[in-house]
């Protein structure tokens, strides 16, 4: 899925927020900035040097995305912060030494000023202002991905996407196919789930008359009535083999719904087949769902919000995918989303299964 970084602000708050690529990108990037309590600072100058454009052009920038940037770690310092910063640009001018330049690794340079040419300007403005704006590297990645007046800006967001793409494949040794796994809460709900769907399939035979397609036509109708997708459209969207269980793929959130709605529906059936004295057809089965539905709806509507949200939007980041039909349903991933399926928590199922396996066995027997 082609991702313009200078249009999407999602797709900006997806890489923004992903610290483990971020940690990557600025190992390979190796802008040298301002040291300041543990994180790296730089001037408009510097920020202006290095996408070799005016530094007009980022006063611009951040006039329109004010809110953008100062959430990425652009900020003005004042009082304390200030003079600390001052005495921290000192230090940084003085340890310069002999560096001349700051090409970056895989990133053409249209500069021909070095650093020294930079901050020899800087060092007597910086020195006198009551007050400096400064970018995080946060927010120095910020500027890249919006520029479009620099053709170092357009190399550095080819180099992100990479970096982004190579990093998740490495936290997760390759395949995203089952991502899903990797949270803590998926085995738990995978199990839940697995039980409510025998007493989903009971049901189906015991209260409905015999017919081959019926549990095809219930699980899609599930499926549907969740993210409006059948089985086939959800395995075409994330490439899936017809073998592969489309329910080995879900998030634990998608797992716990559908499981809602087979206990819910479960009773239903029930409940209707005792009340008629015989088992429903399947016209009037499908029937008997929508009042299902409808009579849920109220309670439901924030929990479908909810896993239409996570389904397309972890897919769109972690597996590339595009749910179309949950397309109003896309946003940006939290850093603690990155955190529950790249962060230390985040596990392998196999990992999961043999450190709990007694407690697992409990769970799946209740």
């Amino acid at each position: 899925m082609a991702k313009d970084l200078t249009s999407s602000n999602i797709h900006r708050k997806n890489i923004l927020n992903n610290k483990y690529a971020l940690q990557e990108i600025e190992k390979e990037v190796a802008f040298p900035g301002i040291l300041l309590d543990g994180s790296l600072l730089y001037t408009k100058r510097q920020i202006a040097h290095f996408y070799d454009i005016d530094e007009r052009t980022i006063e611009r920038y951040l006039e329109q995305h004010e809110e953008e940037f100062s959430s990425n770690g652009y900020e003005v310092l004042v009082g304390k912060r200030l003079r600390d910063f001052k005495a921290a640009y000192q230090q940084y001018i003085s340890e310069l030494g002999g560096v001349k330049d700051i090409n970056v690794p895989n990133i053409k340079d249209g500069s021909g000023t070095s650093d020294s040419d930079v901050t020899d300007i800087d060092v007597a403005n910086i020195s006198k202002a009551p007050k400096v704006g400064v970018f995080s590297f946060r927010a120095f990645l910020n500027i890249g991905m919006l520029l479009t007046e620099s053709d170092r800006a357009k190399h550095l967001r080819a180099l992100i996407l990479d970096i982004v793409i190579d990093t998740i494949n490495s936290k997760i040794g390759g395949s995203t196919k089952y991502i899903n796994q990797r949270e803590e809460e998926f085995l738990p709900s995978a199990i839940r789930e697995f039980n409510y769907r025998q007493a989903f399939t009971d049901a189906l035979d015991d209260c409905i008359v015999d017919n081959k397609w019926k549990y095809a036509q219930f699980t899609n109708t599930v499926y549907k009535s969740i993210f409006h997708e059948n089985a086939k459209e959800y395995k075409k969207i994330l490439n899936l083999k017809s073998k592969d269980s489309a329910r080995d793929t879900m998030y634990s959130e998608v797992l716990d719904l559908i499981a809602a709605y087979e206990n819910g529906f479960t009773e239903f059936l029930c409940k209707k087949k005792e009340e008629i004295g015989r088992k429903l057809t399947m016209p009037e089965a499908q029937q008997l769902f929508k009042l299902f539905e409808q009579f849920h709806n109220a309670a439901f509507t924030p929990l479908l919000e909810k896993a239409r949200t996570l389904m397309a939007s972890r897919d769109m980041v972690f597996r590339d995918a595009l749910h179309e039909k949950l397309k109003t349903y896309v946003t940006h991933l939290t850093a603690e989303e990155f955190d529950k399926f790249l962060g230390e928590k985040s596990k392998a199922l196999e990992e999961r299964l043999k450190e709990n396996i007694d407690v697992f066995k409990r769970l799946k027997d209740r």
